[in-house]
């Protein structure tokens, strides 16, 4: 009988995250208490995440030495990303359509639960979500105060000025450039060190999930849950998977075996966030260049939310069905278009998608703006879901736009899936 290596971080991730599930089960109210463990990891990630991008999309641009390339790069992933949040907001279109999960629902419910949707009203109205203050968010007020403030396209936009003014002047600045490259690696190494903490992240998470809400929040809203996860399978396995087969060449199953640390970290912490830095040095070793990195991973993090366009569109026609609120094709082809807008805002954290769905109806008044209070117990679920499947589209848009401009290395690829084989052999001896 194979053993199983406790020592391996995967193992005791999924262990944690099924101890969680118990504890949760068991003991709700102690359970509840322990959603400050994956609050303090998640801190200490997000701690990390502004100086990595600014240090590696500054070592990316600034040695690469070629401004058109740079151009080049970032013109591609902004059409990719466009053209697959458009796709995937459509798919989940589709599929409530089909499956109609808000038809039947008894909306007395609502008012009896006592559930408060204020916050996330209050915080949707608080946004102004027009495409020239979208703009101006993006644009910072200061250069070190977006740093400071862990501002993700801020602190982006930061750093593509500074690599470009560091490529423009060239060698008088090349130490610079090093400067930043060994900076980066302490911080990864750092990166290392709180990764340690992530079994623990991932049963506080669990526990806090199932105590506050408890096992029967699976079921209230089990279709739509269940159409949610259904539909970004099927994206990520038909649409991602023809798109890294037909570009890059790769098995969709064979790559996400590769990132599954990653994954199972995200599905634990419900933060993509919470992986960003690994999946980075990852995709460097499937093959990708470090420039090609630097600049997709963290653009896509706000541009490239495909699963959280997928439940902005499932979760806004839910509330319509339940209210019994018929759109016309022109409405709902309007309402895609608030959220191909909205959607660029929800950050890869937890609860994002929530008050991004609170935006999108309060710029669409059709739909009732309360129904959201349907979906409050059962969120947490499925922003694990969305953060799975936001991950993976970043990573396979990557290694796309990577081969698109030459800066995909297969025999990198070769050697690391040869690497893998004789660790696996060595898995299999020691068991």
């Amino acid at each position: 009988m194979k053993r199983v290596n406790l020592r391996n971080l995967t193992v005791q991730v999924v262990l944690a995250i099924i101890l969680g599930i118990i504890v949760g089960a068991i003991f709700p109210s102690f359970g509840a208490q322990l959603k400050i463990l994956a609050d303090i990891f998640i801190k200490l990630i997000k701690m990390l995440i502004a100086p990595i991008i600014f240090l590696t999309v500054v070592t990316g641009i600034g040695s690469m030495g070629d401004m058109k390339k740079v151009g080049s790069i970032g013109l591609k992933a902004l059409i990719y990303f466009e053209v697959m949040s458009t796709i995937s907001l459509a798919i989940g279109f589709i599929v409530v359509h089909i499956i109609k999960p808000g038809v039947g629902v008894n909306t007395d419910a609502l008012k009896s639960s006592g559930a408060d949707i204020s916050e996330y009203t209050k915080a949707a109205a608080n946004q102004d979500h027009g495409i020239q203050a979208f703009v101006m968010s993006v644009l910072p007020e200061n250069f070190f105060g977006a740093i400071a403030n862990g501002e993700l396209l801020p602190v982006l936009v930061c750093a593509v000025f500074f690599g470009l003014a560091a490529a423009s002047i060239g060698d008088p600045v090349k130490q610079v450039i090093t400067l930043c490259e060994q900076a980066s690696q302490i911080f990864f190494k750092i990166v290392g060190m709180v990764m340690k903490f992530s079994p623990l992240a991932a049963f506080g998470a669990m526990a806090y999930t199932i105590g506050n809400f408890g096992m029967g929040s699976l079921w209230n809203l089990g279709k739509l849950m269940l159409g949610v996860y259904i539909t970004m399978a099927l994206f990520v396995i038909v649409i991602l998977g023809l798109v890294l087969r037909y570009a890059a060449n790769v098995n969709i199953f064979k790559f996400l075996s590769y990132i599954k640390n990653e994954l199972l970290i995200v599905l634990g912490t419900s933060s993509s966030e919470s992986a960003l830095p690994l999946i980075m040095k990852k995709l460097e070793r499937f093959g990708c260049s470090k420039q090609v990195v630097g600049l997709v991973v963290p653009t896509g993090y706000s541009f490239n939310l495909d699963g959280t366009a997928i439940y902005l569109s499932m979760a806004a026609m839910f509330i319509a069905q339940v209210y019994d609120v018929h759109l016309s094709i022109w409405q709902q082809l309007y309402l895609l278009l608030i959220l191909m807008v909205t959607s660029k805002g929800a950050a890869g954290v937890t609860g994002s998608g929530f008050i991004t769905l609170a935006a999108t109806l309060a710029a669409f008044p059709m739909i009732p703006v309360a129904g959201i209070a349907l979906l409050i117990g059962v969120d947490r679920f499925m922003s694990e879901a969305r953060a799975i499947t936001n991950i993976i589209g970043n990573s396979v848009a990557t290694v796309v736009v990577a081969k698109w401009e030459n800066e995909y290395d297969p025999k990198q690829h070769d050697v690391l899936v040869a690497e893998l084989k004789e660790e696996k052999r060595l898995r299999h001896e020691h068991a």
